[in-house]
């Protein structure tokens, strides 16, 4: 967070276009992993990158760092079940 601090310095309050990632993560019986976020409201696991990283890179650390959770390879599903 500190390069969105750094550019907040350098910009004010001008609109910023920044890049993140969230993650679904579900377990055997599909259920969907949400954090309860210091608002009261929840929310999925994810954040804002830092300079260096890829998506993928910030997914795992937002994620490690939201819930505690180690995740590994990304599952990409293509079709959706209701």
């Amino acid at each position: 967070m500190d390069y969105v601090k750094d550019l907040r310095r350098l910009v004010g309050h001008r609109p910023l276009i920044l890049t993140g990632s969230v993650v679904l993560i579900l377990n055997e019986d599909n259920e969907l992993l949400l954090q309860h976020r210091t608002d009261g409201g929840w929310g999925l696991p994810g954040g804002l990158m830092e300079l260096g990283e890829s998506l993928e890179d910030t997914a795992r650390r937002e994620v490690r760092e939201e819930t505690g959770l180690d995740i590994g390879a990304f599952l990409l599903r293509r079709k959706f079940e209701v």
